[in-house]
């Protein structure tokens, strides 16, 4: 992602439980307002004007879209570039001290109690002659084993099913695919290549694992995510065209009207900024979006003093307590004072997932591999994809494009299988 602004807020006070992973993390378009200020409202506009070159029809689009899989768990594969030996093993194998599944044993030893157990043994020796080149770890999602594929009947048509999170892949038996499927021990879908040279910590990610060049067996299913319009109707219909350039339009009129000191504050103070992402998805995952953004902004300074006196409270000494809630106090105050510019940031925020779930909901009509559903307690009901991702093809920045009310409600509704 682009590099953050030098301008430091103002020491807040608050207080930050946990950091991300060495594992790449995907950021939401809208989010990268308050991810990267300035510079991040720059690069939302810029993935808008390549989607919409790209939805108009355009060769010359900077991004290409992949889809997102809900697939679980995440899996990493490739050679330890200090001995040379194949492994497999999920996010923590770019821990400081890295769990690397080199042998049956290993996994037995690092993930002996866990369900994990019998599907990393099974990915270890599948995996491990596919010609994942050497200097290149490769990360996707595991889709099925041979025990999760499932004979279903859904709307009265027939299906091999598997549900490896939240979303539930339908295959109709009476497709090829289905038969395929049915004979495959593993399914896996990759989507992220990790390469370098020297030590596994120092690769970096990129976004187009040269999956095509794989040898998988006939009982292994591989893909790609690469998302695929065969039949061309993703792309904008001139209506669609000019509705997605005035939302992009409405969009950058709300930009210019933004307090750039304030999301270069939001920008460079990552424990502020994770509670304010925190207070976002507690709306979505009631089922609200960004909608009435005065209510959102004072809801917002209520949250964050809320959620930080908490924090406060289990602090230990009497004299941290007193200092940290002062700190607190004025830096609500102050924020206060501003609740009419960050109503704009939550605007402008607003403004950007509207015109990416315009993105979103066009996409999803395209007809993929698998039909998807989610289970509820009155039964299966359709659902779209986890969403897409969209990269830049020059520098290789990505984003998730996902409609996060659809999903996240889904994921909160939805009866999983384990």
């Amino acid at each position: 992602m682009l590099a953050f602004s030098s301008f430091r807020a103002p020491e807040s006070g608050f207080i930050v439980e946990g950091k991300e992973g060495k594992n790449l993390h995907l950021e939401h378009l809208e989010d990268e307002v308050l991810n990267g200020g300035v510079e991040g409202v720059q690069l939302a506009f810029k993935f808008l004007d390549a989607l919409e070159e790209m939805m108009n029809g355009s060769s010359k689009s900077s991004v290409k879209i992949t889809t997102k899989w809900d697939g679980a768990p995440a899996i990493f594969c490739g050679k330890d570039p200090s001995d040379g030996q194949f492994f497999v093993g999920t996010k923590s194998v770019f821990n400081q001290n890295p769990k690397l599944c080199k042998s049956a044993k290993d996994v037995d030893d690092l993930y002996p109690e866990s369900g994990l157990n019998p599907k990393l043994k099974t990915a270890l020796a599948k995996l491990a002659d596919v010609g994942i080149p050497d200097g290149h770890v490769f990360q996707g999602d595991m889709m099925f084993t041979a025990e999760d594929l499932v004979d279903k009947t859904i709307d009265g048509e027939d299906y091999v099913t598997f549900q490896p999170n939240t979303i539930v892949y339908a295959i109709p038996k009476s497709t090829p695919l289905a038969k395929q499927i049915k004979g495959c021990k593993l399914g896996v879908v990759f989507h992220t290549d990790y390469s370098g040279s020297g030590d596994l910590s120092e690769y970096r990610a990129s976004f187009n694992p040269a999956v095509n060049k794989l040898r998988a067996p006939k009982d292994v299913w591989i893909q790609d995510a690469e998302y695929s319009d065969a039949s061309g109707t993703a792309v904008f219909t001139a209506k669609e065209s000019k509705n997605f350039s005035g939302q992009i339009a409405d969009a950058r009129k709300i930009a210019s009207k933004v307090d750039k000191s304030l999301i270069e504050r939001f920008a460079s103070d990552e424990k502020l900024r994770v509670d304010i992402k925190a207070f976002m998805n507690s709306k979505i995952r009631q089922g609200q979006r960004i909608g009435n953004t005065a209510k959102m902004a004072i809801e917002l300074l209520a949250y964050l003093e809320e959620k930080q006196m908490k924090k406060i409270a289990k602090l230990k000494t009497q004299k941290t307590i007193d200092a940290k809630t002062a700190d607190l106090k004025k830096f609500i105050s102050d924020l206060t004072k501003q609740k009419g510019k960050v109503k704009v940031v939550f605007d402008l925020m607003n403004a950007i997932q509207t015109a990416k779930d315009f993105v979103v909901k066009k996409l999803e009509k395209v007809k993929q591999m698998t039909d998807t559903f989610v289970k509820t307690e009155k039964g299966f009901k359709v659902t779209g994809p986890e969403g897409f991702v969209a990269v830049d093809k020059m520098k290789g920045n990505a984003v998730k494009i996902v409609d996060r009310l659809e999903f996240s409600m889904a994921n909160f509704n939805a009866i999983k299988s384990w």
